[in-house]
């Protein structure tokens, strides 16, 4: 028993544990069915999943021995990543990159939501594999959860879903926010690549200094200067937690062409092309390999406004069209300096970009907010299932 007397079980006992499978992909006959399939890519998005995007037909299910997953079953990816949860508000089937969760009349399935979201560090330190880890179904059956009787288990899912359903909101109104700057530059400077306002345009080498990042491979330690790829600018922020260090003397040799000051704007340039990020930090640290593209302002266009044009719908689109490779995607530094640039007058950038303040200050409260109703949720958590 745990401090609130409630029994430990374990997960076999009051579940029972589904895997999945992949179809043959070069028999057409199994693809695009009236069965949903789906894989862990597709969780993440929200609690519940409704739809996949891809489906198989009765000759995929007959022939794979796939087992139907019901309504309200918790998802949970078993390999890349572990952890990746979702509830199934149709029947579906799945991949071989889970192992499902088909409660019993022992447990709620949005409690055991929660309960295996809050234990996702511990399911991964389980994770076996070389190449990459994974959790057996043997091992998701032998995790203990508590069982408390059915009305504590509702009466808590109701406590964390209040919680929760205020941190969506909060966050709606940061992704309200996000449009409305969006619609305030679309308003005031028009399309950026059709140019229907007829705005001045150049080249972006010709207004901006326009680097790669180092094409050294330093050695990597335990902690140093931060060396930051394209995995560290994560929707238009850079992500510092998750990063690899170099020495001061790697740095040192390497920073003299991959300098980066507050006010700079790194983009990813392989793999995830765009969504750049101004730097907001006087943190020292370099950009490796071509993986990053740094932009100095100069006199004639504000970093604002520049990282509103490269984050655009429009702009977006304009970049992954001309990009190329195969598996892995990139745009090539010359391409980068080509890019045509819109240039409105400097006085209705600098109009646009103290509206963007305004709204960037409105969205650092409201997510101040988030961050305490999260930790708050996170405390409610580790109460009930520590």
């Amino acid at each position: 028993m745990n401090k609130h007397g409630w029994t430990y079980k374990k997960l076999g006992e009051v579940a029972t544990i589904i895997s999945g499978s992949t179809p043959k992909t070069n028999i057409p006959e199994y693809w695009d069915g009236a069965h949903f399939w789906v894989t862990p890519a597709e969780l993440g998005k929200s609690v519940y999943i409704g739809e996949t995007e891809r489906t198989i037909t009765d000759d995929a299910v007959n022939n794979t021995n796939l087992t139907l997953l019901p309504v309200g079953t918790v998802l949970l990816s078993s390999r890349a990543p572990i952890g990746k949860i979702a509830i199934t508000t149709v029947p579906m089937y799945c991949n071989q990159g889970f192992k499902n969760i088909v409660c019993s009349e022992e447990l709620n399935n949005k409690f055991t939501y929660y309960f295996i979201g809050h234990i996702v560090p511990y399911l991964q330190s389980l994770g076996r594999g070389a190449t990459f880890k994974e959790i057996s179904k043997t091992i998701v059956e032998n995790v203990k959860l508590p069982v408390p009787s059915m009305e504590e288990q509702l009466a808590i899912v109701a406590e964390l879903d209040e919680i929760n359903e205020a941190i969506e909101a909060l966050q709606q109104q940061v992704a309200d926010l996000d449009a409305l700057a969006q619609s305030t530059f679309y308003t005031m400077f028009g399309d950026p690549v059709t140019n229907e306002k007829g705005w001045e345009v150049d080249k972006l080498n010709a207004i901006c200094d326009v680097r790669d990042g180092t094409h050294d491979s330093p050695s990597y330690i335990e902690m140093g200067f931060p060396l930051i790829t394209s995995k560290n600018v994560i929707n238009g922020a850079i992500d510092f937690d998750n990063v690899n260090y170099i020495s001061k003397e790697d740095f040192d040799n390497i920073s003299k062409r991959s300098r980066v000051d507050i006010g700079d704007i790194i983009m990813p340039m392989i793999g995830t092309i765009g969504r750049p990020a101004i730097v907001k930090t006087d943190k020292k640290f370099a950009i490796k390999n071509v993986a990053l593209i740094k932009f100095v302002q100069n006199s004639s266009i504000l970093n604002i406004f520049l990282i509103s044009i490269l984050s655009s719908p429009s702009f977006d689109a304009f970049m992954k069209k001309n990009n190329k490779g195969g598996t892995q995607k990139f745009i090539a530094l010359g391409d980068i300096r080509k890019l045509p640039i819109i240039l409105p007058p400097i006085v209705l950038q600098q109009e646009f970009a103290a509206k963007v303040k305004a709204i960037e200050s409105t969205k650092a409260e409201i997510n101040a907010q988030i961050s305490e109703m999260q930790n708050l949720l996170a405390s409610r958590m580790d109460y009930y299932f520590d």
